[in-house]
C-alpha cells in the first residue's frame, strides 16, 4: 500500500526556520509529481508546492522566496525547506501525490508546524 509519512514539524518563533520531510514507500517514485499542502482548523486545504518528475518545482505566493521544495529518488523523499516563517505559515503540512487512472489520491498523515514567540 502506498505510503506518504511527513516529519520535521514543530515550533518555531517567527523569522526562524524548519525543513520538512515526506518519506514514500509502495510507489515508483520518481515517475510521481509530489506536492506539498497545509491546513488550518476550520479552513480549505491550501497547496504548498509541487515538484515535478523533473525536479521542477512551483509555488504558492506565499511560499514564493521563502520556501525551497525538493526530492531525493534515491531515498524517495521529498524535502520542504521553510525559511522567515511567519505567525500564518501556522498549519498541519500534508504531502500528496496521485494515480492518473484509476483516479487515486494519496495523502500522509501530517506534521504540525506551529510559528509563535
Amino acid at each position: 500500500q502506498v505510503s506518504l509519512v511527513e516529519s520535521g514539524g514543530g515550533l518555531v518563533q517567527p523569522g526562524g526556520s524548519l525543513r520538512l520531510s515526506c518519506a514514500a514507500s509502495e510507489l515508483p517514485f520518481s515517475a510521481y509529481n509530489m506536492r506539498w499542502w497545509r491546513q488550518v482548523p476550520g479552513k480549505q486545504r491550501e497547496w504548498v508546492a509541487t515538484i515535478r518528475t523533473s525536479k521542477i518545482a512551483d509555488y504558492a505566493d506565499f511560499a514564493k522566496g521563502r520556501f525551497t521544495v525538493s526530492r531525493d529518488n534515491a531515498k524517495a523523499t521529498i524535502y520542504l525547506q521553510m525559511n522567515n516563517l511567519k505567525p500564518e505559515d501556522t498549519a498541519v503540512y500534508y504531502c500528496n501525490t496521485n494515480d492518473a487512472w484509476p483516479p487515486q489520491e494519496y495523502w500522509g498523515q501530517g506534521t504540525q508546524v506551529t510559528v509563535s514567540s
